[in-house]
């Protein structure tokens, strides 16, 4: 598992909505190790082997490129520019933060300070570049343009840390399994998902489209092994991959989820049961496209969920990468009776 030669899933810009440059490099990586790559209008990259078997099925195993972010909304006589969410923000973690934007300007959030011992309402909030006026802020900086939280990232040990891991972890495991599966028998749809954090919208059009047989989606979950005790999950770090059993919006078909443990047993990966109390994945849009799709989910623990210092142990991500490649491999016959 190598990391750096990846690494470009850490860097790349790509908000919900404006994936471009972060599709870019996956495509470029991807193209020659697969048979087919294919866009969506949504923004959704599609990238396809196809396998060998006289009675292969579709895999559809998505992960979102999206990061959550913000998008200007109004710039103040002063140059000081506010914004509204694209996504959920953490808001206790927004001050101070340094952001990007596309053209690669950068700034600074900020609040009024009479707000600082209240409730941090987004609309106290603005981002300072600098400026000094409106017309001054407005030679980098747009209406409608959109920002997102920088923080590189690093390795320590055996820890992954810095933004953007939600879900570009998830993306970073396909391109591991893409890069090194050899035999396989079902055609493997490997999806990288646009405008997940505002929807579901990319994995939503892309199962249109795609007609699985069965979903399989890659992508983060709560670590609950924070000082406070458990908050909202199952799974804590360094435990191994998480297997989910449910979230706000799936609830994983029992067979489904027997099928990735035995997997997981079999090849001594370890493993943890992901029971999410908050939030939702791809895994909701793909199990109820047309008539119902077979699906689930995997996924890598990180603590500090949609902030600049997200972390997760690599050793997870290993044991995420086996598991799914594992999955690709296996000639499936799951029933929907």
């Amino acid at each position: 598992m190598n990391i750096e030669e990846k690494d470009f899933v850490f860097k790349e810009f790509g908000v919900s909505g404006r994936e471009e440059m972060i599709k870019k490099r996956i495509e470029e990586f991807a193209s020659p190790l697969v048979d087919e790559i294919m866009h969506d209008a949504t923004g959704s990259l599609i990238c396809v082997r196809r396998g060998k078997g006289r009675n292969r099925k579709t895999l559809m195993l998505t992960a979102h490129m999206d990061t959550i972010g913000f998008i200007i909304t109004y710039i103040d006589e002063k140059g000081f520019l506010r914004f509204s969410e694209v996504g959920s923000h953490p808001r206790a973690w927004l001050l101070g933060k340094t952001v990007v934007f596309e053209n690669g300007f950068t700034g600074v959030i900020g609040i009024e300070r009479k707000e600082h011992e209240k409730t941090l309402p987004v609309e106290k909030m603005f981002i300072d570049i600098g400026a000094v006026g409106r017309e001054d802020a407005k030679k980098q900086v747009g209406v409608g343009d959109v920002a997102a939280v920088r923080s590189p990232y690093r390795v320590n040990g055996r820890i992954l840390s810095g933004g953007w891991l939600d879900d570009r972890v998830g993306c970073f495991v396909l391109l591991e399994v893409m890069q090194n599966i050899d035999t396989f028998v079902n055609d493997l749809f490997f999806v990288f998902s646009a405008q997940e954090e505002v929807g579901l919208r990319g994995a939503t059009t892309a199962a249109y489209s795609i007609e699985p047989d069965m979903g399989l989606v890659v992508d983060v979950t709560v670590s609950s092994d924070l000082p406070e005790g458990e908050s909202g999950g199952s799974c804590a770090l360094g435990k191994g991959v998480g297997i989910k059993i449910m979230d706000r919006s799936v609830i994983v078909p029992k067979r489904f989820s027997d099928l990735l443990c035995a997997l997981a047993k079999k090849h001594d990966i370890p493993y943890q049961k992901d029971i999410l109390r908050e939030g939702s994945t791809d895994a909701h849009a793909i199990q109820l496209s047309r008539g119902g799709v077979l699906a689930g989910g995997v996924s890598v623990p990180v603590r500090y969920l949609h902030s600049a210092g997200e972390m997760c142990s690599l050793d997870d991500v290993q044991a995420c990468v086996r598991l799914v490649h594992r999955f690709c491999e296996e000639e499936l016959n799951l029933s929907i009776s």
